[in-house]
């Protein structure tokens, strides 16, 4: 994991950011020496960089900045800073000054969505811009200063946690602290305390987490490995941001636990690119947890182990946030999802057993051994204890992090977060549901979830909230509520464009069939829209999830699923305003006098 640059390719995305960092581009020089030392074709090399959306073969400036797209920074106002930076550069998005001093790009959400508008500048964040500070930053870096002279520091606004006996996460920590627990326990014992817990991966697939670990324990590889999942891609979503900037020690003493119950002596933390920033200060920890004997050799536990972890770098794509993405990309390939022929657990990394576990899952871990099962077990709810972790953002008054206990009602929680208006909300971002007031009265839980699949047997909106009322809702973390005053249509759009990004191609289903929605929604916007286009919408959504590879195929449609089966008098509004405009067309009808003529005129010449 840890070998030296030039010979083995998972040190290729390292090389990679090296010369991006350094010239801002990747020459065709570059391509070749970096071909030739990994013994990689110029086709190879390049179908790997092309991939990632902050490599490039293009110079992209002195100074790249690239601007958040997500719907809640176009609702916060991205545009008019687009227009601001646009003014004060004398250039127009996607391009470079004459100088290369300056590049303008736009990119997904880049984990800042509760200090909008926001944006990087060589990967340094800039929040809460406004038109005023868009000038002084120009003028500044224009006479030398640096972005890091310059740039903000996120805040962590942690809006809400229970009370203290009940807060899981945010919450004092000692370093250190949890892991004496180590001389106590047998790896099969902390094994058999996690799956006790009933912790699930708080990434969205709610996989058990001790029962991940136990098969992993149970191969008999002699080589394993331990990756933290920190690719925070989903938009809205930046609670590992906070976890990271709050409580990192958390996070690597999750590490050595699952390494020490797995029997692992390498770890990786996948970095996203859009948090480099944070990467300076988890280096420093991890040294100090080197110094204190926590990581590297002999580490002091009832069964001493070896393991070590080191940073990798992310380059840009939401897929890899998927597992077997995310170990692709690790492997210096395009991060293109597997086949499931093998899950990781068996075959991962380097073809080696891998734990792959997200940062929340991992802080979870060193916190439920520290405060005991029974007590964990006490909060929450039966199927699902313990607390989670919301990032909130939209039209509220209070967007930010949220911790709370699983069982609070929806309803409650939009009290909570100050939401106004609240009409419709993308819950678990834009790979999740669309919620409207039919499910306001349904509980943030695990309870019950079997049933889900049942709601698209509804019809009626008010059948569907009769039937799901003691349904519950789970999510990775993303909250974005919108008020009665959005555009749905406009919302589905940006969902529907981000979907067509970042879908990796390999599945034609998917990459084709997320254009074609896309395009739809576009008719719809436009009102041109018939009946036989929402039909399609299903038919082809229905295709896409059962023909695609990974969760972003399977998961792209959901809202906009979710969102025609709750606000049906939207998209029927679209249709039926135009019902003159929507009559079917007949290409012979309408072509039957120019045929007719040229008929006539070929008799004649005859």
């Amino acid at each position: 994991m840890g070998a030296e640059k030039g010979t083995d390719r998972s040190t290729l995305m390292d090389i990679l950011w090296d010369v991006q960092r350094r010239k801002r581009y990747i020459s065709e020089d570059d391509i070749g020496k970096i071909g030739q030392a990994f013994n990689m074709s110029k086709t190879e090399l390049e179908g790997v960089i092309t991939f990632y959306h902050f490599f490039s073969t293009t110079n992209r400036g002195k100074y790249t900045i690239y601007l958040n797209d997500s719907i809640v920074a176009n609702q916060s106002g991205r545009k008019a800073i687009q227009r601001a930076f646009e003014e004060a550069l004398g250039i127009k998005l996607g391009h470079v000054t004459p100088d290369n001093m300056f590049g303008l790009y736009r990119t997904p959400c880049i984990g800042l969505s509760d200090q909008e508008p926001s944006c990087l500048i060589n990967f340094k964040p800039f929040t809460n811009l406004t038109r005023d500070r868009v000038f002084e930053i120009v003028t500044e870096l224009k006479s030398g200063k640096r972005p890091s002279e310059l740039c903000d520091i996120p805040k962590s606004i942690i809006h809400y946690t229970p009370a203290e006996e009940r807060t899981v996460f945010f919450k004092p920590y000692r370093q250190f602290s949890s892991l004496s627990i180590l001389n106590t326990y047998s790896p099969e014992e902390i094994i058999d305390l996690v799956k006790k817990s009933k912790l699930t991966g708080r990434g969205g697939a709610f996989f058990p987490t001790g029962l991940k670990w136990e098969f992993c324990r149970n191969n008999p590889s002699e080589i394993k490995y331990i990756i933290c999942n920190a690719d925070e891609g989903e938009p809205g979503t930046f609670k590992d941001r906070v976890l990271m900037e709050e409580h990192p020690e958390l996070m690597i003493e999750g590490m050595i636990f699952a390494a020490y119950a797995v029997g692992a002596s390498e770890g990786a933390i996948y970095l996203r690119a859009e948090y480099m920033y944070l990467r300076d200060r988890l280096e420093e920890l991890l040294s100090k947890y080197r110094s204190q004997g926590y990581l590297g050799k002999g580490i002091k536990a009832k069964t001493p182990f070896d393991f070590d972890v080191y940073i990798h770098m992310g380059a840009g794509a939401y897929v890899c946030g998927e597992e077997t993405a995310l170990i692709h990309s690790m492997e210096g390939k395009r991060g293109e999802p597997g086949t499931r022929e093998f899950f990781p657990v068996e075959k991962g990394f380097n073809d080696r057993p891998t734990i792959v576990n997200n940062v929340e899952t991992l802080c979870a871990v060193p916190r439920i051994l520290e405060m005991g099962i029974s007590k964990y077990l006490s909060l929450g709810t039966k199927a699902t204890p313990g607390t989670k972790l919301f990032s909130v953002s939209g039209d509220c008054s209070k967007p930010g992090m949220y911790e709370i206990e699983w069982g609070m009602k929806l309803r409650d929680f939009l009290d909570l977060i100050g939401a106004e208006d609240p009409c419709f909300i993308l819950f678990n971002g834009f790979a999740g549901e669309c919620l409207s007031e039919a499910d306001f009265d349904r509980e943030i839980s695990g309870e019950n979830l079997l049933a889900e699949h049942m709601q698209f047997r509804f019809k009626d909106p008010l059948e569907y909230a009769r039937k799901m009322g003691g349904i519950g809702l789970r999510s990775g973390g993303s909250f974005m509520v919108f008020n009665k005053q959005r555009d749905l249509l406009k919302i589905l759009k940006n969902v529907a464009d981000f979907f067509v990004a970042e879908s990796c191609g390999i599945c034609v289903p998917c990459r084709t069939g997320n254009f074609l929605l896309n395009k739809k929604i576009d008719k719809l916007i436009l009102g041109h829209a018939e009946q036989q286009d929402l039909d399609e919408i299903k038919e082809w959504s229905n295709i896409i999830k059962i023909t695609s590879r990974c969760g972003l195929g399977k998961m792209s449609s959901t809202a906009l699923n979710h969102a025609m089966l709750k606000f049906p008098e939207v998209f029927e509004k679209r249709i039926s305003a135009n019902t003159d405009f929507n009559k079917s067309f007949s290409l012979e009808g309408a072509t039957a006098d120019y045929d007719r003529i040229i008929n006539e005129m070929t008799l004649d010449y005859d």
